[in-house]
């Protein structure tokens, strides 16, 4: 029995429940990505959402919003991967997309690597920050999902703006607090803030949104280049 599920229920299941309807074949690799992770788990700190229950209402829908929000056959780095959300998932999702995943602990790269050769996903996997690979390639988006305040995000990445076009943030209901904190500290100065998307985050009160940050320079009237 799955924690958190029903004794038979499936992830199809779960995401029916929610309005959540995918290919037969993307619910199986994203099931098998599951097992794979909860058996890294059991070694390393990868995830507390360890059921069926927890992977859809947190997970999966947080990559489904960025999922709607990136654009065909986009090259996206995804900040900080951990157990691989939202990479891997993506991967799964948007097949089409170029995506690079990369973590700075050794042993989260080597489960990522490991998940992702057994999922026979083609996503490199880098054990590195992304600030070091930044300084070699380029990519069109960086994908940011709970790995610190904005303002330390927007520090950690102000000298590399030349090698990628936009961040797309997950963020829940303290976003506000946290952009007027960057801005205190005149780190949105040069930087446009739009928020695409804004979902409840289902079991609590609250909403979780979905950010755009990109140099105001990017910004055309009456035709964002970011427009999807």
């Amino acid at each position: 029995m799955i924690s958190g599920s029903g004794p038979d229920e499936t992830l199809a299941d779960v995401a029916r429940r929610y309005d959540i309807y995918l290919p037969a074949e993307q619910l199986d690799r994203l099931e098998q990505y599951c097992r794979l992770l909860w058996e890294w788990n059991s070694k390393l700190n990868l995830t507390r959402h360890t059921d069926y229950q927890k992977f859809v209402t947190r997970d999966l829908i947080d990559t489904l919003a960025f999922a709607e929000h990136l654009g065909q056959g986009e090259h996206v780095l995804d900040v900080g991967s951990g157990g691989g959300v939202p990479g891997v998932v993506l991967a799964i999702l948007r097949p089409e997309l170029r995506i690079e995943l990369c973590d700075s602990v050794g042993k989260k790269a080597r489960a990522l690597t490991d998940i992702v050769a057994r999922l026979g996903l083609d996503t490199p996997v880098h054990h590195a920050r992304a600030e070091n690979i930044l300084e070699r390639r380029g990519f069109d988006t960086l994908t940011i999902r709970a790995i610190g305040r904005l303002r330390a995000v927007l520090q950690w990445f102000k000298p590399y703006w030349g090698s990628f076009k936009r961040m797309l943030i997950v963020k829940g209901p303290g976003w506000v607090q946290e952009r007027g904190e960057a801005r205190h500290y005149g780190l949105m100065r040069d930087l446009a803030l739009r928020k695409l998307k804004e979902y409840p985050m289902p079991g609590t009160q609250s909403n979780s949104v979905l950010l755009q940050i990109c140099p105001k320079a990017a910004i055309q009237p009456r035709n964002n280049s970011f427009k999807q």
